[in-house]
């Protein structure tokens, strides 16, 4: 897992070193960097969308995981229940920060694909970009929302680590097929939550979070059956 522990150690770094130039950076440029990375996360999640839809042999899956994913979030009420999380240990805009660097550290297509990756092939190669992106981007969002950006290294540990363990277990259900239909979810939620950091659309994208599992879910279902 060295590849998830130099992703995790980026981030922190990123994180204070943000957090220093916080004071020296005026609103108006904070502001301009955030917006920045609005654009970039609907452009990552254009991207993923597209190159992942032509591939998909399931072109309603990605249909059937939002909506059922939305609809367990909101049953859990996911969103709400973090944001009472967020605003007793953070301030304000902070769930924003939060919510947007999950999403991009912990569920973009080098994230995902980089633990299976280092899992299966000892290849390093997709972490290490993986953490270089986080490390520039943890700068711009800790100038923004500040030290809690930092809780996104737990959260990536937890996240990098569990696939990396789950695919030495299940080897033989991670399938290009399954790797597609995530990307394209994925793609959707940072697309979501770049059109919520530039204030186009006030999307609880943390509803929508359960939908990454069920491609997985489907797929372990009917390999087993079949």
């Amino acid at each position: 897992m060295i590849g998830t522990y130099v992703n995790v150690v980026a981030i922190i770094t990123g994180t204070m070193i943000g957090c220093l130039l916080k004071k020296g950076i005026k609103e108006q440029y904070r502001n301009t960097l955030m917006q920045g990375m609005g654009l970039s996360a609907v452009a990552l999640g254009v991207n993923a969308i597209v190159s992942n839809m032509g591939k998909s042999t399931i072109p309603v899956m990605f249909i059937v995981s939002i909506a059922l994913g939305g609809l367990i979030g909101q049953r859990l009420n996911l969103s709400d229940n973090i944001d009472k999380l967020g605003a007793k240990y953070s301030k304000g805009s902070n769930l924003e920060g939060l919510m947007t660097a999950i999403l991009l550290f912990c569920f973009g297509t080098l994230a995902i694909l980089g633990p299976i990756e280092s899992a299966l092939n000892n290849n390093h190669t997709y972490l290490f970009t993986n953490a270089t992106l986080d490390f520039i981007t943890s700068i711009v969002l800790a100038s923004n929302f500040g030290i809690s950006i930092m809780f996104v290294a737990v959260v990536l540990f937890i996240t990098q680590g569990s696939i990396y363990v789950g695919a030495t277990f299940l080897e033989p259900f991670i399938t290009p097929e399954l790797l597609t239909e995530v990307g394209i979810v994925g793609g959707m939620l940072i697309l979501s939550t770049g059109l919520s950091i530039l204030k186009i659309k006030d999307i609880k994208t943390i509803n929508y979070l359960p939908a990454l599992l069920i491609p997985p879910i489907y797929f372990l279902i009917t390999n087993l059956i079949f």
